[in-house]
Parts: structure tokens; sequence; C-alpha cells
């Protein structure tokens, strides 16, 4: 665990946290994802967020577990939420504690997935006829409504107002910030010998109602691949059965938080 820095600044309660075991500042579940958990602390501002080894795709119709996934993905989710909060985005995450759980800031999260796409892959060349890595001429930025029961439908702005998911003011806000975040993270991680082909960005509203950047960033929500080699360092080799899957998740996290 390091200092956190590019976290926010530690108060008194956080403090007090940090210098716990984990099953004394674990508190009852409040929400269950498909990959983590989030439970309530012995402080009303913080959560604790416990990230999983499941696996799921297709709309969580393919099941299965990924052998140390939770602990690559914290750490490595731990590391660029670090360095996004030090490059001024102002996310969720407080601190990591231990290998699987981070103390986060308790958020309202929006019913909006927000994804930028640099190449062409998964679903966008699939409808658009692209083939997988084809160049774009600028990045896309989507929406999409989080429903699993719906399969997660795309969304545009008149959408998102007619479903009174959020404002006008927002999803500005929301466009604006996911591409400086997309700017950042794409030289961030060549930087780092990976190229960010797309990735998912999830939303909510803190306690003074200011957007804040939630959920994570990991292989789980990126797609990732060797910037020589073309490898995918991602959850595509588990959805397509492409084996080395936690050979993948290893390595991203050799390259972004060995030493986190």
């Amino acid at each position: 665990m390091t200092d956190g820095i590019g976290s926010p600044e530690r108060t008194p309660e956080i403090v007090d946290l940090v210098g716990k075991p984990i099953n004394e500042i674990k508190g009852e579940i409040i929400h269950k994802g498909k990959a983590k958990l989030v439970y309530r602390t012995t402080e009303e501002s913080v959560m604790l967020m416990e990230f999983m080894d499941d696996a799921t795709a297709f709309d969580g119709k393919k099941k299965g577990s990924i052998s140390s996934k939770g602990m690559y993905n914290s750490h490595i989710s731990a590391a660029i939420m670090r360095y996004l909060n030090q490059c001024g985005i102002n996310t969720h995450f407080l601190e990591q504690m231990e290998d699987r759980f981070q103390l986060v800031r308790p958020l309202d999260m929006l019913p909006v997935e927000v994804v930028i796409r640099n190449l062409a892959a998964g679903s966008l060349a699939r409808r658009l006829g692209f083939d997988e890595g084809d160049s774009l001429e600028r990045p896309i930025l989507e929406f999409y409504f989080k429903s699993d029961e719906l399969g997660d439908p795309w969304l545009n702005r008149y959408h998102i107002r007619a479903l009174d998911l959020c404002s006008d003011d927002e999803i500005v806000r929301l466009e604006e910030d996911s591409w400086r975040i997309n700017a950042m993270l794409r030289e961030y991680f060549l930087d780092r010998d990976l190229e960010l082909i797309d990735f998912k960005l999830e939303y909510g509203r803190a306690a003074d109602g200011a957007l804040v950047l939630g959920d994570e960033i990991t292989p789980d929500t990126c797609r990732l691949w060797d910037i020589s080699s073309r490898d995918k360092l991602d959850k595509d080799r588990f959805r397509h059965d492409m084996g080395e899957v936690e050979e993948a998740y290893q390595e991203v996290y050799r390259r972004v938080a060995w030493e986190d």
C-alpha cells in the first residue's frame, strides 16, 4: 500500500480506517456487482470496495472465474485512479487496502456508461462493418443505458433526457471529462507499451451533487493491446476463450501497478 500520491487529502476518518484490519471496518454489503462488492464502513463518508475473481461477459450470459483477477484489478485501478486524481480528475478512489480492497467515496451512480473508442473493435466493428483494429478518423464517444435486462442499449443525448437519467449540463460534463481522461490514459498506457483501444467509464453524484468518476479502470473495462505484438491483454481473452487470461491480467498489473 502506498501513501496515495494524487489521492484526495487524507481526512482523520480515512487515516483511522487505513490503520485498521479489513474485518474491523467492513460493514454490511450495500451493493453487489458482477465482480465487486461494496460495503459500509465504520465511517459514514467512506465505503469499502472489494474486487472479486468472478468474470462475466455478454451481459452476464457467460460466467467464470479468473485466478487472482481481483488482486490484479484492484491494484491496476488504484494506480490509474491515483494518476487521474493527480491530473485533476475527480474520482471516488481514496486508498488501496490490502490486495483486493479500496476505500472509496460513496456515490449515487448514474445508470449511464460512457464508452470511448480509439480504434474499431468489439460491437463497433460488428455494427459498422469495420475490421477489428481499423483506425478511426477520430475517436468516438458513445453512451449506453446500464441495464442487463435490456442488454445495455446504446443511447444518445435525446434518450438520456427522455429517460431523465441526467441533466443537459451533466451530459456536457460527462463528455468533457471523458475526453480529458481518454487523452490522459492513451499517453499513460503508451508509456507502458500498451494501446488503449476502447474503454468504459462510469460516474456518480457525490453528496454535494458533483459528478465523480467511479467504478474501476482495469482490463475488465478496457481493451488493451501490446503496442508491438498486438496481443490482447484484457477480458476479450475470457470472452472469446483465447486462453492465457490470468497471464494477460498479470502482465497489465506488471506494467501498471508493480510498485503500487
